[in-house]
């Protein structure tokens, strides 16, 4: 059936519903410029509450297969294509793009001018859409937009999971987390517990663990202030990574602020550069929000890594407590694995505290 993608701002652009939703589909119109990773994106609970469009002219060629998943279901309000292949050639693909979508429920408009979407969205920013069969206005004034949403609370995890068996604990505190990062951590032997974002303070000390991961997430980071103090309490006890969404809410919670990007960094090519080194390293990002450098002058973090492309803050250091965070994933799913000595890094900082050798 014929379907549009409608904007906030009035544009309209045309294409199929390879099934046909219920129902408009409301979320914020985004764009991904990866090749490959559809799979990963798609499960990323980054994505939460988003239209996604994909800048790659053909999504689906390879499949879907059991491995490389983030979460359990299909994160985006809706998935907007050039076009989508009905088969999927690869030895691992065991269902289509499109099978897998309408399992989910998760509209699929194809045949869209994706190329003048992305130039629309690029000029007027990231903004509200609505994805429907009916080709008329829409009235934006009855949808909550997305940085008003505590979006949070539906992909965070209800209780308690552990993962891993090794000597040392890691506590993840969840608002959105990719189980591709409790792997990168499992890998190098640890136990991780994934805590609901909002566990107590108390909880995570009966816990003893031996660092601290905030997790990445959707949505405006200023949606979760209630949880600053926790924050920058538990930071100052135990080392502590954070990885996109938990990166700008440990900068919220030690006085810094974040604004939201005119479009985010939705990729696996984002250059990033480390201050230290001079070293350029190609990341996977999902982002909307970035924390402001300026913020950060009276404080005691530094920053660590800037975009190459845009000199955002990409990555803080803090001066006096084991802290580290990213704005990027160092567990490139998808993406290159060049920052993948993020987490040993992080390793490096718990080693330290507890008086153990570290390793380059």
């Amino acid at each position: 059936m014929k379907g549009h993608i409608v904007l906030e701002n009035g544009g309209t652009f045309t294409g199929e519903f390879i099934h046909t939703p219920n129902d408009e589909i409301y979320g914020e119109a985004v764009f991904f410029t990866g090749m490959t990773g559809y799979q990963e994106v798609l499960t990323d609970p980054s994505f939460k509450g988003q239209i996604v469009v994909f800048t790659y002219p053909l999504i689906g060629n390879y499949g879907i297969n059991d491995t490389d998943i983030e979460s359990k279901e299909i994160q985006p309000a809706a998935i907007v294509l050039s076009s989508c292949h009905h088969e999927g050639y690869h030895y691992q693909s065991n269902q289509s793009l499109a099978a897998w979508a309408l399992y989910h429920q998760v509209p699929v408009l194809t045949n869209v001018d994706t190329r003048t979407l992305v130039k629309r969205i690029r000029e007027h920013g990231d903004m509200g859409a609505v994805v429907t069969t009916k080709a008329q206005p829409i009235d934006f004034s009855v949808y909550t937009p997305l940085g008003e949403r505590h979006v949070i609370d539906e992909v965070s995890v209800a209780e308690e999971e552990t993962y891993g068996s090794g000597a040392k604990r890691i506590a993840l505190l969840d608002f959105g987390y990719k189980s591709s990062m409790v792997e990168a951590l499992v890998h190098r032997g640890y136990e991780v517990c994934v805590l609901p974002y909002h566990t107590s303070e108390e909880r995570i000390h009966e816990l003893k663990p031996d660092g601290l991961l905030l997790s990445n997430g959707p949505g405006n980071p200023k949606q979760v202030e209630n949880e600053l103090g926790k924050i920058r309490k538990l930071a100052a006890c135990y080392p502590t990574l954070g990885i996109c969404l938990g990166h700008q809410l440990l900068a919220l919670a030690f006085g810094g602020d974040t604004k939201k990007l005119r479009f985010g960094h939705r990729g696996a090519n984002q250059p990033v550069q480390d201050i230290h080194s001079k070293r350029v390293y190609m990341t996977s990002q999902n982002h909307s929000y970035v924390v402001t450098e300026a913020s950060l002058e009276n404080s005691d973090f530094r920053p660590r890594f800037i975009n190459v492309n845009d000199n955002s803050l990409e990555g803080l250091e803090h001066e006096s407590l084991d802290i580290l965070s990213v704005q990027f994933h160092p567990e490139a799913h998808p993406g290159p694995a060049d920052t993948e000595e993020i987490f040993q890094e992080f390793t490096n900082l718990i080693y330290k505290k507890k008086g153990e050798p570290v390793y380059a």
